[in-house]
């Protein structure tokens, strides 16, 4: 069996493509979506190409769940919305990834509420207010 083609996740992750990363470790990312439904929508990716979320092994699945709950931690600090909805899709892109959106109700968890011509400036400041909101949740917890 052949090795899948890379996915645009791997290529942001290697750095072929550009990405607005709020987190970097070897094993999971998290990046800004380029259409956010809301402002701070984040993707949380394993390095590992793996399609489907069922398929990810349990002890990745769980860094992946672990870096999830920090960076919603952080979107919820930043945007300060009512919750940090999640969704697990996987239909664009064939790399597991989760989705991280600010909501105030769920009617907000819509994709066809995405943006796909957000501006970069806006993008750079939600990566930014995510980023610092991290490094105080660190601190926190220290």
């Amino acid at each position: 069996m052949s090795e899948p083609e890379p996915s645009v996740f791997t290529r942001i992750i290697n750095g072929e493509l550009p990405g607005r990363f709020v987190h970097r470790d070897p094993d999971v990312v998290a990046f800004l979506t380029i259409a956010p439904i809301r402002p701070g929508h984040t993707l949380v990716v394993p390095v590992e190409q793996v399609d489907q979320w069922t398929d990810v092994p349990p002890a990745l699945w769980s860094r992946v769940a672990e870096v999830s709950q920090l960076v919603g931690s952080a979107v919820m600090e930043a945007f300060r919305p009512t919750r940090v909805g999640s969704i697990i899709a996987g239909m664009e892109v064939p790399h597991c990834h989760v989705h991280l959106i600010p909501i105030d109700d769920e009617s907000q968890l819509d994709f066809t509420r995405a943006d796909p011509s957000a501006r970069p400036e806006e993008l750079d400041d939600a990566a930014e207010r995510i980023r610092a909101a991290i490094v105080a949740l660190r601190g926190a917890a220290d």
